[in-house]
């Protein structure tokens, strides 16, 4: 098939490498423009620009599509389809409507539950135990579009949102090449009226670790948030982020430092077993301990 690919970020980039390695014809692929980055704020291109790049082929980058000429030069690709990951920006229905076959969009998460921006943080966040991939034919609405294939996956009890983005980054990879292997817009099932839930994007404010909540609610949260932007606690004035965690048995006073890196929570506990001080790297939670007095209520 010829196919445009639209995507930005880390999780686009194996859909596309998977694409290519299946012998379809990328004939072009859109990415949101350079940013500024780094200590000098030199322009880098997106994960996906990169690799396309990489890959030798055509990269376009337009801030949108409300330029007549972008939306033009899209529609002469003449594109049997289009790819759309994470691509970042909201389609206008004749970017929608260009490609013979529309454009598919591979979305993580089993769709109605978790439309939107965030759906692996949220889901891990919901202590949700099952999430999946699905291959969406979009529609004007936000993730509204008929399924054509989904493909599932537990979600791991002590799972980040870091480790189950590259495993359904690849998972949508499989799906999305299966899906055009057997292509056939008919089999597109509506996706249910119950359910829906909606993935709204992370807000910083919403790391702050209160410790006052069930140990599966904050274990969640570590999780749900880790790496990016990081759940959060202050101990003797210093910021520390909590990056992987588990459930404990243990209980006392919420807040209370147990022993080690076992915090309570309003019942139960959780066993911290990742963490970053400021302006420090990531570290397992005997490296944080050496030479540290880790006593005390957590703030």
């Amino acid at each position: 098939m010829k196919i445009i690919f639209m995507g930005t970020p880390d999780f686009s980039v194996a859909p596309l490498n998977a694409l290519v390695e299946a012998g379809h014809d990328v004939i072009r692929v859109y990415s949101q423009p350079p940013r500024k980055a780094g200590r000098g704020q030199k322009l880098r291109p997106s994960p996906v620009h990169a690799r396309a790049l990489e890959l030798g082929l055509d990269v376009a980058h337009p801030v949108n599509f409300k330029d007549p000429a972008d939306i033009e030069a899209f529609q002469n690709l003449n594109a049997d389809i289009a790819v759309v990951v994470a691509y970042g920006l909201i389609l206008p229905q004749q970017i929608l409507d260009a490609p013979n076959h529309g454009c598919l969009n591979i979305h993580a998460s089993l769709l109605p539950r978790w439309r939107g921006a965030a759906p692996i943080h949220r889901a891990i966040m919901a202590g949700d135990t099952e999430t999946g991939v699905g291959i969406m034919q979009m529609e004007a609405g936000l993730d509204t579009g008929p399924v054509l294939r989904e493909l599932r996956t537990p979600i791991g009890a002590t799972e980040t949102t870091g480790d189950l983005h590259d495993r359904l980054s690849h998972l949508g990879a499989q799906a999305i090449v299966d899906t055009l292997a057997q292509f056939d817009p008919s089999s597109a099932t509506l996706q249910a009226a119950q359910g829906i839930t909606y993935a709204h994007k992370i807000d910083k404010s919403e790391a702050h670790i209160k410790w006052d909540q069930p140990a599966t609610t904050v274990d969640a949260q570590i999780r749900g948030l880790s790496p990016f932007p990081g759940a959060w606690f202050e101990h003797d004035g210093q910021r520390i982020k909590a990056l992987r965690s588990s459930v404990s048995g243990e209980s006392g006073p919420a807040g209370q430092v147990i022993s080690g890196t076992t915090i309570a929570c309003q019942t139960g506990a959780v066993d911290l077993l990742e963490l970053q001080p400021a302006g420090k790297k990531p570290m397992d939670a005997a490296t944080f301990l050496n030479g540290r007095t880790f006593t005390g209520t957590l703030s």
